[in-house]
């Protein structure tokens, strides 16, 4: 289980504890055709927009 701290839309840090499936839940439930399709990911109280650009970031992780 790999860990990363990515950026909520407040611009606070968050601690994903399993990015693996952080990314797989949002390419599933949050893109199409591999690109953010400006939905809302919300998790612990922290709101995400999955816009293509951190979509792009997320997967580069």
């Amino acid at each position: 289980m790999k860990e990363a701290i990515i950026k909520d839309d407040q611009g606070r840090n968050y601690l994903v504890k399993d990015i693996n499936k952080f990314k797989d839940h949002i390419t599933k439930y949050h893109s199409f055709n591999n690109r953010g399709d400006g939905s809302l990911h919300i998790e612990d109280g922290r709101y995400f927009t999955i816009s293509k650009e951190f979509y792009k970031t997320l997967m580069e992780l």
